[in-house]
């Protein structure tokens, strides 16, 4: 067979995932958290790209996150060639695109006839001045003094001879566990070695405050000591404040507390040993293996409620961290609903073009220009993937609140069966989109704030074979009749899936387990006895 060379011309399609690309993917899954941090280290890297805190003062002409380009999946703005080209002519008495007040207008109405349509009159957008006068310090010319100015403008003390400190703002520090506990440990256990030892228990707590799969003979040998020794300390440390601290299980931690009280008498002492009994609400049980009535069981079983089965959370300090919405939604007055992104979780990024003309032209070699012109193009990408992502937000969102209207207006009851597929199918995008946009991203409405994941739901089979019930739906209905049930009326799954079924609700009985189940609901036998037990 004979070798020859050939040239051949083949035609194929490819899909390039380009850096730029991958970076605008990346953005539409992260958190208002992660892309602040993601730009701030952008802002670090990138001498060209400043953040927006105020009103421009002249000394740059901006391209805002707000006026760069269309959604991701729709055509992109203006090139970022063409404003390098014009800021390598000198071209610095202009942006080269349309100037922005430095605010994304992203604000949807959405009415009863489905028409969107953005609404600029938005109060969200609305630029709010924050610039406070004070002219003790101004001499009548226009200059002033700069430094003084600058301070005030930030909000701080209008001059340096009011040196008094704001007492009343001051946050009283909270004495966390681990200092109580020593403080407490210095002076029960004088001897340096019981405090090492004790010190050693201190670190080996959990959150509950408990000795987890403590090992008195491994911390011995770890420490050098006897395990006896560690037990005694162990023994000086659960008379410590809080009550049940350093007890090694729940049944340990309750008798700790009792013997505090001066109740771990035998019957407590048996009721203890056989904590799942209580746990069943087998008080026929109970009453057996403690050799008590009925009317001791309760009196036991009110001591026991009144008991702390944490008590490290008693000084449990840490703050609630407040979940911030990143889509705000609102009752329009003359009917349907208006949608604004918050302001507060877009960053407002500059690319500052005069700064970019001023020192392309005193750069000479051709590695300052090429550096130059890679931090100007990709700070313009920054700019148009953060709009592309407001864009994205606002459309997805958009069309989940058009698809679960009749939960806005009459409840959790009337939510609707949705799927990925049925949101993408309807806005023109991939699904793979919509599952980034919806990921971690958060939407206050008038009836609380939810995850847009929330309002994506599985569908269950309507009786009649035709109509179709979202999941969350039916197990609020569940969890609604549970509630409402009587002691001497409980239901059971079987009972609860009639009674769906009757309403056109076509479910198994399994599935209701599973449902319950997942909401931490007891079964029908054990909510019998607990209600009986409290009448």
């Amino acid at each position: 067979m004979a070798l020859a060379q050939r040239l051949d011309l083949r035609q194929a399609q490819t899909l390039v995932m380009t850096p730029q690309l991958q970076q605008a993917i990346k953005l539409l899954q992260l958190s208002n958290i992660e892309l602040s941090d993601f730009v701030d280290r952008e802002i670090e890297q990138n001498p060209l790209l400043e953040r927006d805190s105020g009103p421009s003062d002249g000394g740059s002409d901006p391209v805002v996150n707000g006026e760069a380009a269309g959604g991701l999946d729709g055509p992109g703005g203006a090139e970022p060639g063409s404003s390098l080209a014009d800021s390598f002519n000198g071209r610095d008495d202009g942006p080269a695109l349309p100037p922005s007040d430095g605010r994304t207008r992203d604000t949807v109405e959405l009415t009863s006839s489905d028409t969107m349509g953005a609404s600029s009159e938005s109060p969200l957008d609305t630029d709010f001045e924050n610039v406070y006068s004070d002219d003790r310090f101004s001499d009548g010319s226009d200059g002033g003094n700069e430094v003084y100015g600058s301070y005030n403008e930030r909000g701080g003390r209008s001059g340096f001879e009011d040196d008094d400190s704001n007492l009343e703002a001051t946050l009283t520090g909270q004495i966390s566990l681990r200092d109580h506990l020593t403080e407490q440990l210095k002076i029960d256990l004088p001897e340096h070695g019981d405090q090492l030892i004790g010190l050693a228990l201190i670190d080996m707590l959990d959150e509950a405050g408990w000795l987890t799969g403590f090992d008195a003979a491994a911390l011995a040998e770890q420490l050098g000591c006897d395990a006896a020794r560690v037990e005694r300390v162990l023994a000086a440390c659960q008379r410590f404040d809080p009550p049940g601290i350093f007890a090694r299980s729940l049944k340990e931690c309750l008798a700790i507390q009792l013997r505090e009280k001066n109740r771990l008498d035998p019957a407590m002492q048996a009721l203890l040993d056989n904590l799942e009994l209580l746990a069943a609400r087998n008080l026929a049980g109970i009453m057996k293996v403690c050799g008590v009535d009925a009317e001791d069981v309760a009196d036991m079983v009110s001591d026991i409620r009144k008991l702390n089965p944490k008590p490290a959370l008693l000084f449990d300090h840490t703050p609630a961290q407040l979940v911030t919405p990143d889509i705000l939604m609102r009752a329009n007055p003359g009917g349907g609903w208006l949608i604004d992104l918050n302001p507060d979780t877009l960053p407002r990024v500059l690319v500052n073009q005069r700064y970019f003309a001023r020192i392309s032209n005193v750069a000479r070699n051709k590695a300052d220009k090429d550096y130059l012109s890679e931090k100007f193009q990709s700070a313009n990408w920054l700019v148009k993937s953060l709009h592309q992502r407001a864009t994205t937000i606002l459309k997805v969102a958009s069309e989940i609140i058009r698809q679960q209207d009749a939960f806005f207006i009459h409840g959790v009851s009337h939510l609707k069966p949705l799927i990925l597929r049925d949101i993408a199918e309807a806005i023109g995008m991939h699904e793979s989109t919509v599952s980034r946009v919806t990921t971690n991203k958060f939407m206050a409405t008038q009836r609380g704030v939810f995850e847009l994941k929330y309002f994506f739901t599985s569908a269950i089979q309507g009786a009649d074979g035709q109509a179709a019930h979202s999941a969350e739906a039916v197990r609020h209905r569940i969890k609604a009749m549970i509630d409402a049930e009587k002691a001497e009326d409980v239901l059971s799954d079987d009972k609860l899936v009639d009674i769906l079924r009757a309403e056109g609700i076509d479910i198994a009985r399994r599935t209701v387990a599973k449902y319950r189940e997942a909401m931490k609901i007891p079964s029908s036998v054990q909510r019998r006895r607990a209600k009986m037990s409290r009448m």
